[in-house]
């Protein structure tokens, strides 16, 4: 789901294990054994997991070069975007303006996204932050349960950013998720960095009186050669640690106490955000560690969040299942995550089942698993409650202290993919279900349950190919969906 996630979202399945079984391996301090699907299911249940492209599973979707939600569209979020419709041209001085504003770095590092040709026009009170707001005041560590927040994408269109926090405000939420991809702010080489981006978003959040969950990861080429491909949103890790460290070192120095907290990595659980090796949660581990490490003594008051993990049943070289990864995390910590994170990241897609639906009966629903042949236990990942098995976990570990923080979820009325579009929902069902899983984990995950942000706010430049597009809670012209006013209207 960035794909959650981008893109990325999630959908695949989740390996899962029941809650006896868990609670089990991890007082023995061992790693579950978990059931391992044919070769060939493993590999399609891990292109779904990544968010291969619907035209690589067989179907052909037109991706024009960029497009704006019809009009006709703007009062049936549910029907098919037009893909002949473009933007209306914006004023040439705010071209020039946003231009400006959107330079790279003087390098010839790739970044994840090149800026959009066309930007949207500037709110008539625009005007960028030229130098640091005050700061925010100082929060307690332990969150309410829940916090509310959205992940926004704000980072080549200020404008944007500007608008949809204005949005957020308004729907009563406190918090945004941004990615801050390491190669767009350090891209160009090692001590040559560019702010200008980072200081826009992080400022006007700050002006706002919204916090900042920052996602941190996507190295440059020159720390990570022969990771970043932006065709398969592939990307790794640092080969050498102390490069990571002390890019996070000079972020957290730089936005020391206007940054809530940091996600470090996202997804290590699939080789594509792992420099296409299988997964490692002992490397994981290491750089939880040392990102911690680093982030506390720049910043002792922001929080340290795990990446969230994939969805997934396979269990390959390709990708491993959740809770495998989360056991083998814990293992090599010892059982003991102090110093390595103060909230535990999860992913929680809805699927197709309702956010109350008990794991083990969603398990048990061909259905609601889509005829997925996984062995039983397995399937409760398609449940959103999946979120209580990792909490099982995470309390048969010594861990019950910290809050899980839910950093991906909703659900989707992707009428397009057909990796997605099997678990689809309407436009209107999606706001009922999101509700009612914020006030399900209000009303039964107090105390443990932290931040939970929600995705997305609208990308300016999806077209409605992208899966991500059909996930969101507004549209891309910024106009709100019927999840957008219900969580508007939902009591916090």
């Amino acid at each position: 789901m960035n794909k959650f996630f981008s893109r990325r979202v999630r959908v695949a399945t989740i390996l899962c294990i029941l809650a006896a079984s868990l609670a089990l391996a991890a007082c023995n301090g061992g790693t579950p054994e978990l059931p391992t699907p044919n070769a060939d299911q493993a590999r399609a249940q891990t292109m779904i997991a990544q968010g291969t492209p619907a035209s690589f599973l067989g179907t052909k979707v037109a991706r024009p070069e960029r497009t704006n939600t019809p009009a006709e569209n703007q009062d049936n979020p549910d029907a098919a975007p037009n893909p002949n419709e473009t933007l209306n041209p914006t004023r040439a001085a705010r071209q020039t303006r946003v231009a400006q504003q959107n330079k790279q770095p003087t390098a010839k590092a790739q970044a994840t996204k090149p800026p959009s040709k066309k930007p949207t026009p500037l709110p008539d009170d625009f005007e960028p932050t030229a130098t640091p707001p005050p700061l925010p005041a100082k929060k307690s560590a332990h969150l309410n349960s829940p916090e509310y927040s959205i992940q926004i994408f704000g980072w080549y269109r200020p404008e944007i950013a500007d608008r949809d926090m204005n949005q957020i405000k308004d729907m009563g939420f406190g918090w945004i998720k941004q990615q801050f991809a390491w190669r767009d702010i350090e891209g160009a080489a090692k001590g040559a960095f560019d702010w200008s981006r980072s200081d826009e978003v992080i400022y006007q959040a700050n002006v706002k009186g919204l916090d900042v969950l920052a996602r941190m990861d996507n190295a440059p080429d020159w720390a990570a050669p022969g990771c970043f491909d932006p065709s398969t949103s592939s990307m790794g890790p640092a080969r050498n640690m102390q490069d990571w460290t002390d890019f996070l070192t000079a972020f957290a120095t730089r936005y020391k106490g206007r940054v809530r907290a940091y996600q470090i990595w996202n997804e290590p659980n699939l080789a594509r955000e792992w420099c296409k090796r299988p997964p490692n949660p002992e490397e994981y581990a290491a750089m939880l560690k040392a990102s911690y490490a680093a982030i506390k003594a720049a910043d002792p008051n922001a929080l340290v969040i795990s990446g969230g993990l994939t969805p997934t049943t396979a269990d390959f070289d390709q990708a491993m299942s959740d809770m495998k990864f989360f056991a083998r995390l814990y293992d090599a910590m010892g059982n003991d995550s102090d110093g390595y994170f103060d909230l535990l990241g999860v992913h929680a897609a809805g699927f197709k089942a309702d956010p109350e639906a008990d794991p083990g009966v969603v398990a048990q629903d061909p259905v609601l698993t889509n005829n997925d042949p996984s062995p039983t236990e397995a399937k409760r990942v398609y449940s959103f409650r999946h979120v209580e098995d990792v909490r099982q976990l995470m309390q048969a570990r010594g861990d019950g202290d910290k809050q899980i923080a839910i950093l991906e979820f909703g659900w989707t009325s992707d009428q397009v993919n057909p990796a997605y579009s099997w678990f689809r929902v309407s436009e209107e069902e999606k706001a009922n279900r999101i509700v009612r899983a914020y006030q399900y984990a209000k009303q039964n995950w107090a105390p443990w349950i932290g931040v939970m942000s929600l995705i997305f706010m609208g990308n300016a430049d999806w077209t409605g190919s992208e899966e991500q597009y059909w996930w969101a809670i507004t549209n891309p012209d910024g106009t709100p969906r019927p999840a957008y006013n219900a969580l508007k209207a939902m009591p916090k």
